[in-house]
């Protein structure tokens, strides 16, 4: 059975606390023919003004790219061995290289390991926040679903504009 909810509020705890324990997401994108393609990775999150941030560190890889310049929507899928999971789909928008206030910001989350656990440092793959390999995507989950392990109770929240 699913609850909705109408803020995030209500599932931030178990958003952070899933996250925080099973830091990798399988992000999951599709081609321009509908297929889809799913890799590893640890996005961050963060609450801004009460909703869920994401942020996404990554190298700019063909496929990848291709993909968000012909759909920018993508899934990031949390699950562990307790059953417990986070699904949250996403607007997957690419930060300018320019933008470095918000470049330092995001390697700054990453740093803080936020939620607790989710992160690492990006320097052990980067330069700094100018390396030309550091691809930074802005994630605005328009749907995030967190399913409780032990009874499968599930709770979903969709951003105001999606309703």
């Amino acid at each position: 059975m699913t609850t909705r909810v109408v803020y995030f509020q209500e599932i931030r705890d178990e958003f952070e606390a899933y996250i925080g324990d099973i830091v990798y997401a399988t992000m999951v994108t599709v081609d321009g023919k509908g297929r889809p393609r799913s890799r590893v990775l640890i996005p961050v999150w963060e609450i801004v003004d009460g909703n869920p941030v994401g942020w996404l560190a990554t190298f700019p890889t063909p496929v990848k790219e291709a993909h968000l310049a012909a759909n920018p929507h993508a899934t990031f899928a949390y699950w562990t061995r307790k059953q417990n999971q986070v699904h949250a789909d996403v607007m997957a928008e690419g930060v300018s290289f320019d933008d470095l206030v918000t470049r330092q910001h995001v390697w700054n989350l990453y740093e803080q390991t936020s939620p607790k656990g989710a992160g690492y440092p990006l320097r052990n793959f980067w330069q700094g926040i100018d390396d030309p390999e550091l691809r930074i995507l802005r994630l605005s989950p328009w749907r995030i679903q967190v399913i409780r392990g032990r009874d499968l109770r599930s709770k979903l929240w969709r951003a105001a504009a999606e309703e």
